[in-house]
């Protein structure tokens, strides 16, 4: 049964948990973990992060960062039980009430969070033991950026905005102060030729920048309006990142920091109405979802552009999206998050898709939620899981005999 954690306007967060095989009037189940109604919209969450390991006792902890809208952020644990319960809160204390954050991941091992707000402060904040207090390292990114994602590996972070370029960074080298160079000196405003070059120059601890697309039709530039991105998959190596980002203008840009600068593939219109809102990369190759500003949410295939299938029933803008190994979840400005079923693109490029997805449930959310995650549990069925724990039981038994024999 896959589970998904879902934030709101309001700074609560519950959980939205679907069984497949359950009565068709008990598919899905609601419960809040955190009450946030009382602090008003000031506590809006923002973002999710989530992460779980095995602890010492082989118990498998889920941790959840949250980012909320008056600057703080928070890690809990989340018990098998449904528990919800702080372990560590901090502040972003570079953040203004016009701005919000817009990035948030734990690593891997939960020892790290990092945080990223719109006007470019980069936070990490080491957690190391649990009873310790957190220490931060600081980094200053440009302003007006729209979204902010770490690499896979953790190894890289990349970023884009409202005239800001795709952008990919060392995460490590981020964090080490720059040394001040020797030759720096302001760019003449009469050398047109220093000056592009120098605005071609990479950040230190940048390790590759996009190049806008070529000028209209007119001779005229276009636009830099980046509103989402989404790594497509891993990578072994730094210099090779596989992107995904989506525009205003409702375009969808393929990039290869290898291949070069621009996209390798420019999927113009994706977004009918307002551009590109969100994307994030599915679970089956070649697989990515797509939503705009208005009602649109669908699957689309990353050979050549093509919209597999799109989900029906939805009345407003989806906000955030998170896939599953077998479904997909999305939450809309229309109060509800829903459940849809995804199925794999067809083994060739350009025919239609075998099967298409369908919204399966929607569960009414009071007040208007804005982002979910899927909580990366196994999605065991509901029997499996039972006959599971029924065999545990009996070695536990066994075991115990054995020992009195």
């Amino acid at each position: 049964m896959p589970r998904f954690l879902v934030g709101d306007e309001l700074g609560s967060i519950k959980t939205v948990t679907y069984d497949a095989k359950a009565r068709p009037d008990s598919k899905t189940q609601l419960k809040t973990l955190y009450d946030g109604t009382g602090s008003g919209r000031t506590r809006g969450i923002r973002r999710l992060a989530i992460s779980g390991r095995d602890d010492d006792t082989l118990v498998r902890r889920t941790i959840l960062a949250s980012a909320h809208a008056d600057g703080s952020l928070c890690l809990s644990s989340l018990t098998g039980d449904d528990q919800l319960q702080q372990l560590h809160k901090w502040r972003e204390s570079r953040i203004k009430s016009e701005q919000a954050f817009i990035g948030l991941s734990i690593s891997e091992k939960w020892v790290t969070v990092f945080s990223c707000t719109s006007n470019g402060a980069l936070r990490l904040t080491n957690l190391g033991e649990e009873d310790g207090l957190p220490t931060h390292k600081l980094a200053a990114l440009p302003s007006r950026l729209a979204d902010w994602r770490l690499g896979c590996n953790e190894e890289t972070f990349a970023y884009g905005g409202d005239e800001v370029d795709l952008s990919v960074w060392n995460t490590e080298r981020a964090f080490q102060a720059p040394a001040p160079s020797e030759d720096a000196s302001p760019t003449p405003p009469n050398n047109t030729k220093k000056r592009k070059r120098a605005n071609d120059a990479l950040f230190p601890g940048e390790v590759w920048r996009a190049k806008n697309v070529p000028n209209d039709f007119l001779g005229l530039r276009q636009p830099v309006h980046n509103t989402c991105l989404t790594y497509i998959s891993p990578s072994g190596s730094t210099g090779q990142q596989h992107l995904l980002a989506g525009t205003r203008f409702g375009d969808v840009r393929r990039y290869d920091t290898r291949a070069g600068r621009r996209p390798v593939s420019d999927f113009k219109g994706i977004g009918k109405i307002g551009g590109v809102r969100t994307i994030e990369r599915g679970f089956f190759e070649h697989e990515a979802f797509v939503s705009d500003q208005g009602s649109s949410l669908f699957a689309l295939d990353l050979r050549n552009g093509g919209i597999l299938y799109s989900y029906k029933g939805i009345s407003a803008a989806v906000t955030s999206v998170s896939p599953s190994p077998s479904f997909l979840a999305s939450v809309a400005l229309d109060r509800y998050t829903r459940i849809h079923s995804t199925f794999p693109p067809p083994l060739v490029s350009g025919k239609p898709a075998d099967e298409r997805g369908t919204t399966l449930e929607k569960v009414y959310m009071t007040t208007v939620p804005t982002v979910v995650v899927w909580d990366q549990r196994e999605e065991v069925d509901a029997d499996e899981e039972e006959d599971e724990n029924i065999w545990e039981t009996m070695k536990h038994v066994g075991g115990s005999d054995g020992e009195r024999a």
